[in-house]
């Protein structure tokens, strides 16, 4: 997934809470085999090859992802897309379906250029969460290349994990506890997210964050904010009340949503 991956683990015993997190470190290395389009015998780079009208089974993880991102398209009404550098090489996006009882993707029109960057992170977390909870390691904090990240349990005698929105010593600081939060902007690659509508470079927002209760909602909607006017991310926003997102103007952070945002530090 071309990041750096972290995992903290608090209230429990040092080298036991070491395994855990190397447990879910190697389930990162598994997860990163059927996802990362940089590998070529992953499930994704596979896709590539598929004409109109094949289908191909999925492994579990590459599925599971992919229901995710057809399920985030749909209600940032395509202002989020798996697909869209696929614009470059042809003029309309790909259309494809899942086969839920067969665990398999069909292509429909164009070529299945997928690349998960602005969802497989948050999604791994999600997974390494998972394994977590089976360790019995509930405090954890969870980060990916430092753009997203997802809270368990707080450590004992604190409200939360302590994170900000953008740099490390941000000034606008959060604690979270059992939530996502991640952050989409222009600053590090410049204009690399592009619109999925148009196929042009996303230059509506400098920079945003989105918090939900799953790391692959959160990065998706992050990246779907850098595309979305104002009236249209409350349309999307009023279908998810547990979504919040934070928009950077020239003047200050704007929020929008209806959730409560977490303690701030």
């Amino acid at each position: 997934m071309a990041t750096h991956f972290q995992v903290r683990i608090a209230n429990e015993e040092g080298s036991y809470a070491a395994q855990a997190a190397q447990a879910a470190l190697d389930l990162l290395d598994t997860l990163e085999s059927h996802l990362s389009r940089f590998r070529v015998n992953s499930d994704i780079s596979k896709l590539a090859q598929l004409a109109p009208g094949d289908t191909m089974r999925l492994s579990e993880p590459a599925f599971a992802c992919l229901e995710i991102a057809k399920k985030m398209e749909q209600i940032t009404r395509g202002a989020f897309s798996a697909t869209p550098a696929a614009l470059q090489a042809q003029v309309s996006l790909p259309k494809w379906d899942l086969l839920r009882e067969e665990l398999s993707i069909r292509c429909e029109s164009g070529k299945l250029q997928f690349d998960l960057g602005a969802i497989g992170k948050g999604f791994a977390l999600d997974r390494m969460a998972e394994l977590l909870h089976e360790w019995d390691c509930p405090s954890f904090l969870l980060v990916a290349g430092g753009s997203s990240i997802l809270a368990g349990d707080p450590p004992r005698e604190t409200p939360g994990w302590s994170c900000g929105l953008g740099d490390d010593n941000a000034p606008q600081r959060f604690f979270l506890t059992h939530t996502s939060l991640s952050g989409s902007g222009l600053a590090v690659k410049g204009q690399h997210i592009l619109d999925p509508r148009t196929g042009g470079p996303a230059l509506r927002q400098n920079r945003a964050w989105a918090l939900a209760d799953a790391g692959a909602e959160s990065d998706a909607l992050s990246t779907a904010c850098m595309v979305l006017s104002e009236p249209e991310l409350e349309g999307v926003l009023a279908q998810e009340s547990s979504w919040l997102v934070f928009l950077e103007t020239e003047e200050k952070i704007l929020t929008v949503g209806n959730r409560i945002a977490p303690p701030s530090a």
